[in-house]
Order: C-alpha cells, then sequence, then structure tokens
C-alpha cells in the first residue's frame, strides 16, 4: 500500500499542506526529539513515554514517506537510526518558533496540564548544566515526593554525559533534591531560582555544602527559560 503523503483537506493552501503532516502533537514532539539529537526507537520511547510504540512507528513511516526523514542502519549494525532530510532540518525554527511562542502566550496552560514524569525527567537530565559540577562523577537523587509511583530517579553526570535511571544504579549518591512535580517544574521553567525555593521550602536539597551553594550553577533548566509570558495588556482590539 503507497503511505506517501497527501493533502488531504481539500485546499490549494501550501500551510494547509503542511499542518496535514504536522499538525498532530506527536509528530511535533517526534520532531523535537530529533531536533535534539534522538535517533533510536528506544530512545524515542523514554523520551515520550505517552507515545504507544504503534503510534510511533506509523509516525516515523508518515515522516519518512514524506522526506522528512530517512531511516538507515547504524554504524554498529546491529540497530536503526532515523536522521532527518535537508527537508527536516529546515522545520527546525518553525517548531522553535512554536516553542516560543507557547512560553510566550500559553506557559499557564503547559504549566497546569498533566505533565509525564518519565518525560519531564529526560528533559530534566539533558539540561543539567554540567559546566557547575566538579570534575568527576555526580550522582544526584531526584525525589518526586507527590508522586507513589516513578518518583525516585537517580541523575549520573561524569563530564558532558550524563544519565538517567529510574532503578537504583549502585552508585553513591551526591546530591538528594526533594520536591512535588510542580514545584520541580517552575524550578526548571525559571519561575523560581533554587534559594527562593529552599527558602520556600518547595525544594529540597541535601548533600556536601559545596554543592548546595553552587546549585543554581549546575540546576537543570529549561532552554526557553530566558523566554518570558507576554502581557496580556493591551492585546484586545480597540477603536473609537
Amino acid at each position: 500500500m503507497d503511505i506517501r503523503t497527501k493533502n488531504t483537506s481539500g485546499s490549494l493552501c501550501p500551510a494547509m499542506a503542511s499542518a496535514d503532516i504536522l499538525g498532530d502533537k506527536w509528530t511535533l514532539l517526534l520532531l523535537r526529539e530529533m531536533f535534539l539529537g534522538t535517533t533510536r526507537f528506544g530512545r524515542f520511547q523514554k523520551a515520550i513515554p505517552r507515545m504507544s510504540p504503534s503510534i510511533l512507528s506509523k509516525r516515523l513511516k508518515t515522516l519518512e514517506a514524506a522526506e522528512i526523514i530517512i531511516r538507515r542502519a547504524a554504524q554498529s549494525g546491529q540497530a536503526t537510526e532515523y536522521k532527518l532530510t535537508r527537508s527536516g532540518r529546515e522545520l527546525g525554527p518553525i517548531v522553535e518558533n512554536m516553542a516560543i511562542w507557547g512560553m510566550r502566550w500559553r506557559k499557564r496552560s503547559i504549566a497546569a496540564q498533566d505533565c509525564d514524569v518519565g518525560g519531564f525527567m529526560w528533559d530534566f537530565h539533558r539540561t543539567l548544566n554540567t559546566q557547575g559540577l566538579p570534575d568527576g562523577e555526580t550522582v544526584i537523587l531526584v525525589q518526586i515526593s507527590d508522586r507513589t509511583d516513578l518518583n525516585t530517579w537517580w541523575v549520573m553526570a561524569n563530564g558532558d554525559a550524563v544519565d538517567l535511571c529510574p532503578d537504583d544504579p549502585g552508585h553513591q549518591v551526591d546530591v538528594y533534591l526533594t520536591a512535588p512535580l510542580p514545584d520541580l517544574i517552575s524550578l526548571w521553567l525559571g519561575d523560581v531560582t533554587v534559594r527562593d525555593a529552599i527558602e520556600a521550602k518547595t525544594v529540597f536539597l541535601d548533600g556536601p555544602r559545596h554543592l548546595i551553594n553552587a546549585a543554581q550553577d549546575w540546576m537543570a533548566q529549561s532552554p526557553l527559560v530566558g523566554v518570558r509570558p507576554a502581557s496580556k495588556t493591551g492585546t484586545g482590539s480597540g477603536g473609537g
């Protein structure tokens, strides 16, 4: 069966033709992951845990049929990797601008929605600022106090490499970071500083003094932390 994408809107508008492929939350999340360097099926599953394997497979096939991505064997020859084509790479600024727009105009609804713990922790671990950590391995145990499952995560940093594990890897813990998920998200989004969160007792840090004092330097933060919500003042139409 031919799975090549086609315009199903009946419109000659190029924007509608693009929306036929990109106008889906799973597709946008998948593309976002690719722009962040994810290339393998298993890593997509870890980064987007609510996306079922069947939906993931279908979206990959759709993007491949649209020549936005290509599939090729990994250098090891034992796995398949998905790579962006020239067409796919040109979508980068579009997806980034959609994220910036969302932070400026839809941040409240983003913060209020039910967040997937696994997806958030995946973002958290890969945005850890390793430059603020000492040389050698640093293990941070993140404890999400308002969840009864998937509430304990080990973040292991060594140089620029950062790994995430939901099960005890047996490494000695250097820092304990404990907070309810909404407060941890607020910290990650830059709505509150580490110092203010600790003083307000919404976030708790326990560990060596040099790591606690430098927490603002190594704490994970969203790449869009500098995008501030737009003021709603004056956005209505006026006249007279």
